[in-house]
């Protein structure tokens, strides 16, 4: 019989890709016995309720005057995991994007000495293409890397992208276990549209619908999602649903209104679960500067949806260019908005990208696959203890 772990999760508990990951892993190794321990500044998103063999340890910054101008939570941070550590017997530590997950772990473990736990760093896809290797960052982050017992990453490209950006020793090995959506338990059903007709009273049941999940970011380049919206609604009645926030949403929404389309979109803000209503919709798109993997675009071929999206990044290794959906160059708004008008004006067409990104996401992207490598990640660790 293989030893119970006590396992150690810290993530950023919001609504994004590293934080879904992150809880549903944790989530995942308590139902299967082990003791798992989340320690963050809050609840993760998806953290709600008791669950067995689960602890939330919150951090809690300081409140001294002297440090209100600075960031004190990598040191807030590293002394909760040294106190849950000892506490707890923990066996693992692992975090879930390199700075100050990674950073933190590591002066933990300089302080708990030959008692600490070993540490795994997830990457997640900024933390090494944006905000990592910015110069004041840089040093930090990859010492951090380099000190992690075990390294994972979602995407190939991402793999490739930390030993480029960080400079990273070819000896430093990094695991490859893609993100995974729970897709038996994603609904299917179609014809009726429940949750569209609360948002689009009285929309009909053929009108298309357009999706779009995102952070609202530079880097998700949201001018293109109402750009692509616009080219297809010049040519066929359509509506667009926004599922997020951020610092472009207020920009997008004064476009749409300037373009007389104010009616047709629906900004929801940000949900913790909308798989109902996606699974409601035609077309997902996604026409990001840069994706590490590209979560929401799986939950949405989860669904049975199909995705158009940029040729950038983990992108195509989640979405098959003329398979599961269309892939195209990055900014090419008149070539996406094409390839939607292409897929949903045909529904032959349709239905079979629907089955194809249906049948890839079953496949290739299920939870218990993914959750067993981590697992074998923690043992291969501890086994080196």
């Amino acid at each position: 019989m293989t030893p119970r772990l006590n396992l150690a999760i810290t993530c950023f508990p919001t609504v994004g890709g590293s934080g879904t990951i992150a809880t549903e892993v944790g989530l995942a190794m308590a139902a299967k016995g082990h003791r798992v321990h989340f320690i963050a500044r809050d609840l993760p998103a998806r953290l709600k309720g008791a669950a067995h063999n689960v602890q939330f340890h919150e951090v809690v910054e300081s409140a001294s005057p002297v440090l209100l101008q600075s960031s004190a939570y990598p040191i807030a941070l590293a002394s909760k995991m040294i106190e849950v550590a000892q506490r707890e017997e923990l066996d693992v530590i692992h975090v879930h994007y390199a700075i100050p997950h990674a950073t933190a772990a590591w002066m933990a473990r300089e302080v708990l000495g030959i008692r600490a736990p070993r540490i795994v760093t997830t990457l997640h896809g900024t933390d090494i293409t944006l905000v990592g290797i910015e110069p004041n960052h840089l040093p930090i982050t990859r010492f951090s890397v380099i000190k992690s017992d075990a390294v994972t990453t979602p995407s190939q490209f991402l793999k490739d992208a930390t030993y480029k950006n960080l400079d990273i020793p070819r000896d430093v090995g990094i695991d490859v276990i893609p993100n995974f959506v729970d897709a038996p338990a994603q609904p299917l059903l179609r014809g009726s549209r429940p949750h569209l007709e609360r948002i689009f009273p009285g929309i009909p049941s053929t009108e298309v619908v357009l999706f779009h999940v995102s952070n609202f970011r530079a880097v998700k380049r949201i001018h293109d999602v109402t750009a692509i919206f616009e080219q297809v609604a010049a040519r066929i009645p359509c509506r667009l649903v926004m599922v997020g926030d951020g610092p472009d949403r207020a920009q997008a929404e004064q476009r749409l209104k300037s373009a007389g389309l104010a009616e047709r979109v629906a900004f929801l803000g940000k949900l913790d679960q909308f798989n109902a209503l996606l699974a409601e919709g035609d077309v997902f798109l996604l026409p990001s500067e840069t994706e590490s993997f590209g979560l929401a675009a799986l939950e949405a071929m989860a669904c049975g949806i199909p995705v158009v999206a940029s040729a950038v990044g983990g992108i195509p290794e989640v979405v098959v260019h003329g398979e599961t959906g269309w892939l195209e160059p990055l900014g090419d708004t008149q070539a996406m908005a094409q390839r939607v008008l292409s897929l949903v004006e045909k529904p032959a067409i349709w239905t079979e990208f629907s089955q194809r990104a249906r049948q890839r996401a079953l496949e290739q992207f299920q939870r218990g696959p993914a959750v067993e490598r981590y697992e074998a990640v923690y043992r291969r660790v501890l086994a080196t203890r």
